[in-house]
């Protein structure tokens, strides 16, 4: 099995997704704490990679049935017999060494919360089978991206006290109003994508018993809850307390508004769904560069006063 069968197995174009969101919570704990760049951000980096690859790795093992009935995916590497389950079952082991060696490089907490992103990639792949809700536990999954990568960082400094509040004999949530909302704001942003990326497979899905929302609902439903939710990440984005900075509201207004313009007018485009996971990948990445934008002005005002 070669390294690019591999990459393409766990979908390596898609961490494109999470890794910025990482980079946002990991940015914003810097400069919630006032902490410079290390060794850290390496070890944040491979966890992402671990977490993204066993996540993807599960669950093309966990679908390989569904994979083999439905025709756009039919010759995917476990229902083609490109790659064996041995195989497969090799890499999660892989995916999963690589995300405890890093959470466990980073710190303790890091290390001891590690179950919870694995808890929820085990589970995802079972619910399109029995709920809807099946997107916005997706959401979940890659939600935790940013709050991750921010508690690795506020547990250097605070500990378990970065989670439970207990700071110092008093009580001080220290994710609120800051990582939090982001990573809310993530989950329905992947939420939203996942409900119109739903939508290639709606036929498929009916008569196989998936429960995806567009097979469950119906177009215009599902066009406006997609709609309402790029809404709702937004303001998730517009009241964390970092997030005041007029650059990435700006540029979070703009990208949420590119986002809702394609899916309003899906019917415009030769191949909707690429035009879809390109605006959604690039949104990340967007958002990522006004944050530092921001961060950076903000600095070298300070630097002038």
């Amino acid at each position: 099995m070669g390294i690019k069968q591999i990459l393409e197995f766990v979908k390596i174009e898609h961490t494109l997704f999470s890794l910025p969101f990482v980079l946002i919570g990991y940015v914003i704990a810097l400069v919630e704490f006032d902490i410079t760049p290390g060794i850290d951000l390496l070890w944040i980096l491979l966890a992402a990679v671990g977490a993204r690859g066993l996540a993807m790795a599960l669950n093309r093992i966990i679908d390989r049935d569904i994979d083999a009935a439905n025709p756009r995916t039919k010759n995917r590497h476990l229902p083609s017999g490109v790659m064996s389950l041995k195989t497969a079952w090799s890499l999660v082991a892989g995916f999963l060494v690589l995300l405890l060696v890093s959470a466990g490089l980073l710190n303790r907490v890091a290390l001891m919360m590690a179950w919870l992103p694995v808890l929820a990639f085990v589970v995802y792949p079972y619910m399109k089978r029995f709920t809807w809700l099946c997107h916005f536990w997706l959401g979940l999954c890659l939600g935790l991206a940013p709050a991750g990568a921010w508690v690795a960082i506020a547990a250097d400094v605070h500990g378990w006290g970065a989670i439970t509040g207990q700071i110092s004999n008093q009580t001080e949530f220290l994710w609120f109003p800051t990582i939090l909302p982001i990573s809310i704001g993530v989950a329905l942003w992947i939420a939203a994508f996942d409900i119109n990326y739903a939508r290639m497979d709606v036929e498929n899905d009916r008569e196989n018993g998936i429960r995806s929302f567009p097979s469950t609902f119906d177009e215009n439903t599902t066009t406006r809850t997609t709609v309402q939710l790029t809404l709702l990440w937004f303001a998730c984005f517009a009241i964390s307390d970092p997030m005041n900075e007029i650059w990435f509201l700006a540029t979070a207004g703009i990208m949420a508004l590119a986002n809702i313009g394609v899916v309003l007018r899906m019917n415009h485009f030769n191949d909707f769904q690429t035009v879809l996971f390109r605006a959604s990948m690039i949104t990340g990445w967007v958002l990522l560069s006004a944050l530092l934008l921001g961060f950076g002005i903000e600095q070298t005002t300070v630097g002038l006063d």
